[in-house]
């Protein structure tokens, strides 16, 4: 609106009568009036910017009314329109309120309609302040998530790129964990470089696959066991993990929950290329199934079985860590006793258990 107090009608009629009758009749109710006697003119008039609503004759000279109706409405932001015409057809009435007009009044020479005018003039002005104010509140909504839209994709990309370079620093630490315990002639000193180099492995993995992962909140936990199988493989010396498989199904799971697994997997299996087979390679099975939200994870050699004298030298560091992310995991673990060698089995959720709710104290 132009002014908080003075709205301005706009109002299009080759009666020039009919148009003073309308100033008088409109100014006294608070309304400012200006007056096109042709389409062409109102056109040019609206362009120009400052008009609140239009009353619009529909028989003139030139562009018609519904001529006229047309063109305005094509303008950007068009004021609210009165269709106003001597013509009692419907159809012209139907038409115009189809093409975009607020209202449709007949109008008698000698003003009688002007009270009709003056309220569908009030309405008109409403209506059109409410419906921009729903498309500012629209507007403003569409906005706000292509902000945030924008804002999550550069996060994801920030996210990606820490991934990149966190698993890409993880890998050289294992790279030269690697080295070291190639150039020690210590035994105790290369395994326990190895095994740390197994661990930091299972951590670098989870970052790679967050890097090339569609998902930054979840790991396919099948693609994720096969990478870090992959490398064991390629770090252990001679032929001592060519007969490690992996069975898993396909299982989202979120990172921290994925390098717990990963850790644990690490230590089992290179617990079992320790002490099963001290005489060199045989078969180690990894296997995780699921049951809804239920997995179990089961780490199985046929080796020489827990009867095995243990090397005095062992810490006991990997059954720690072991007992450690399974505790993380809320896993149970368990050991098969009917297996001949050694299984080791672990049931856990999938996703984190909610914390419990404290109980409710009475009041006293």
């Amino acid at each position: 609106m132009t002014s908080a107090t003075t709205p301005t009608l706009l109002y299009i009629d080759d009666d020039a009568g009919l148009a003073r009758l309308v100033s008088r009749g409109l100014t006294r109710q608070g309304f400012g009036v200006e007056h096109c006697d042709n389409g062409e003119a109102g056109i040019e008039r609206i362009k120009q910017g400052g008009i609140d609503v239009i009353a619009l004759d529909q028989y003139m000279p030139g562009l018609d009314g519904l001529e006229t109706l047309e063109q305005i409405q094509k303008l950007p932001s068009p004021p609210p329109v009165v269709f106003v015409t001597a013509s009692q057809d419907s159809k012209i009435a139907v038409t115009a309120l189809k093409a975009g007009a607020a209202d449709y009044l007949v109008k008698d020479t000698q003003g009688d309609f002007l009270p009709l005018l003056h309220v569908a003039c009030t309405t008109a002005i409403k209506q059109a302040l409410i419906s921009k104010a729903r498309d500012d509140a629209e507007a403003e909504v569409h906005a706000s998530r292509d902000r945030y839209a924008a804002l999550a994709a550069e996060r994801e990309v920030l996210l990606r790129e820490v991934n990149h370079r966190v698993g890409n620093s993880l890998q050289i630490i294992a790279s030269l964990l690697h080295l070291q315990a190639n150039s020690t002639s210590e035994d105790h000193v290369k395994v326990a470089l190895t095994n740390a180099m197994g661990r930091v492995a299972a951590v670098a993995q989870v970052h790679r696959r967050l890097y090339t992962s569609h998902d930054l909140n979840s790991v396919l936990l099948n693609q994720y066991l096969e990478a870090l199988l992959e490398d064991l493989r390629r770090s252990a010396e001679g032929n001592r993990m060519s007969r490690l498989t992996l069975k898993a199904e396909a299982v989202e799971i979120d990172p921290d929950r994925a390098v717990a697994i990963g850790i644990i997997v690490n230590e089992l299996v290179m617990n079992a290329v320790k002490y099963a087979y001290p005489d060199g390679a045989g078969p180690i099975h990894v296997v995780l199934t699921a049951q809804g939200d239920q997995l179990e994870l089961s780490i199985t050699d046929d080796g020489v079985g827990l009867n095995v004298k243990v090397d005095p030298r062992s810490t006991g560091m990997g059954q720690r860590i072991v007992n450690a992310m399974a505790s993380k995991l809320e896993a149970s673990v368990e050991r098969d006793p009917d297996h001949t060698g050694t299984r080791i089995v672990l049931r856990f959720c999938a996703v984190t258990k909610p914390a419990a709710k404290p109980p409710v104290s009475a009041a006293g």
